[in-house]
């Protein structure tokens, strides 16, 4: 068993200017001389964690999180109407991510993030190799079209009475349609109430797919302020309206780029939001990946699961 590290907090914290009035909160924790890291948040839309880290070796890892466009810290918050959510698409934050490593003077680092998180973190690698070192990523996602259209409508089949209400949170002649696109709709509607309805009806499917996972936990997805809520809901909708600006199967077909960079997959048998054949498809398309299925954990993952990631983490410290 791994033991967790004592809790760490930043030691450097700052806002990096991204030239088209968007600001992108970052942090530092661990050792200004160790290995740099950095940790990719889901959602999209989640934020970072505000909590300190102790999966990481404070004595050898140079931790990096950062809050992705619009959410968490980073400025303009997509709960503010005004902010133009035409400026927040993957190709955006890949070029945040590689604005940010040269910010803080990294050359090459580990990356580390699961769900949307993985669909970042493995579209910056395939776009930059020469960058990475690593990479760690609890819960395989790569956002193709058909693994949206099962988290939004095809999970409906085991949770029918959630989807129904899901659905009928959009408008009556848009229940027939795509869904997404009616939700990113009313994000955008001029009374916040109407937005913070959509929010609340979204993030209620949400939790409602994780509900009978074996560690899931009730208001996984809705237990956040208000103004968080409608964040993460408004950009979880526009991302996924539009395949999050990826060709169908673009990242496993382009896994080749990912040559010579060692991986570690670690995906939960019971996973409804994001079924465990893509981590299954990503393991076969990228020769230098180990792919852990852990039978006790789903998307809200599980002891046995965290101890996976962190041998894992400990395992390249030194390399």
């Amino acid at each position: 068993m791994v033991e967790l590290h004592p809790p760490t907090g930043p030691y450097d914290s700052g806002f990096l200017d991204t030239g088209d009035g968007n600001r992108i909160y970052y942090e530092q924790l661990g050792n200004p001389r160790g290995k740099p890291a950095l940790n990719v948040h889901g959602g999209p839309g989640a934020g970072a964690p505000r909590r300190p880290t102790r999966a990481w070796d404070p004595e050898r890892y140079r931790v990096v999180r950062f809050d992705q466009r619009n959410c968490g810290r980073s400025t303009p918050h997509a709960s503010d109407p005004a902010a133009d959510m035409s400026l927040n698409t993957t190709r955006h934050l890949i070029e945040d991510i590689e604005r940010l490593r040269e910010h803080l003077g990294i050359e090459r680092w580990l990356l580390n993030g699961g769900s949307w998180g993985a669909t970042l973190v493995l579209a910056y690698a395939q776009q930059h190799p020469e960058r990475v070192t690593e990479i760690v990523v609890p819960a395989v996602m790569t956002s193709r079209r058909s693994e949206i259209d099962w988290l939004y409508r095809g999970a409906g089949r085991f949770h029918p009475e959630a989807w129904d209400r899901f659905r009928d949170g959009v408008p009556e002649d848009e229940r027939d349609g795509d869904l997404l696109a009616a939700y990113a709709r009313l994000t955008e509607h001029p009374d916040r109430a109407v937005w913070a309805r959509a929010a609340a009806d979204w993030l209620a499917w949400e939790d409602a797919v994780v509900s009978n996972e074996p560690n899931g936990v009730p208001g996984m997805y809705s237990d956040r302020e208000v103004d968080a809520r409608i964040a993460f809901v408004r950009i979880c909708a526009h991302y996924f309206s539009n395949g999050a600006w990826l060709e169908e199967d673009q990242l496993l077909r382009n896994a080749h780029r990912l040559a010579g960079i060692p991986g570690v997959l670690v995906h939960g048998r019971h996973d409804m939001g994001c079924p465990v054949q893509t981590a299954w498809e990503l393991a076969k398309a990228w020769p230098d990946a180990r792919l852990h299925i852990v039978e006790d954990s789903g998307h809200a993952g599980s002891e046995a699961m965290q101890q996976v990631v962190r041998s894992a983490i400990e395992e390249f410290k030194d390399r």
